[in-house]
């Protein structure tokens, strides 16, 4: 049976769309059919351009009721001061009618994110995320120690057993790196696989 994941994202310079990218690649390579979704951009265009956002971006904008017709969701988020995206926080308020209907309970729901700086705030982000998941009745499915490169000491590196992350630098100079890029797809593929059994 073929999983629907939605992987939706917000990404103001596009180091969360390189991620998100990875996680559809895992999903694709576990058997399920990924959708790359973002959220509308709440900046006025002429702002997002002047600030050198990423006008060229490949995920469809989404509705949040459509987010009952997938069987698990993984969101991603730059971080604000430690917590999500105005852009998403102001997406998944709109989720009230989907949360009266239990649409979303018993779904798989997982997150990643990134921050400027190595401790500026990935974790709280990705459970900050969690905590709506966990409002909206999802089954919370994180990034597992089976993926070795959580614990490398080789480099300085994102990603922790809540999900998977990338450090982006102070001015948006660092792309995800490659063990980054790999727990953004090992995530991509548990929460399928983990989806999958849900399902069944």
């Amino acid at each position: 049976m073929s999983v629907r994941v939605l992987v939706l994202y917000h990404s103001m310079y596009g180091h969360v769309e390189t991620m998100a990218k990875a996680v559809a690649e895992g999903v694709t390579h576990a058997g399920g059919t990924p959708t790359l979704g973002r959220v509308p951009e709440l900046m006025p265009e002429d702002a997002f351009r002047k600030a050198g956002g990423k006008t060229d971006q490949v995920g469809e904008i989404i509705e949040p009721a459509s987010l009952a017709d997938y069987d698990a969701l993984i969101i991603g988020t730059p971080t604000r001061y430690g917590s999500m995206s105005g852009q998403m926080r102001n997406f998944l308020d709109q989720t009230g009618g989907l949360w009266q209907k239990g649409a979303l309970v018993g779904k798989v729901g997982s997150a990643f994110a990134s921050t400027a700086t190595q401790h500026g705030g990935q974790e709280t982000t990705l459970i900050n995320v969690h905590v709506t998941l966990l409002h909206l009745g999802m089954v919370v499915v994180g990034l597992p120690y089976s993926f070795a490169g959580q614990t490398t000491l080789e480099e300085i590196s994102g990603g922790s057993p809540y999900g998977a992350t990338t450090i982006a630098g102070s001015k948006g100079e660092r792309q995800p790196s490659r063990n980054e890029l790999e727990g953004a797809r090992f995530q991509g593929r548990h929460v399928t696989d983990i989806a999958r059994r849900l399902s069944a």
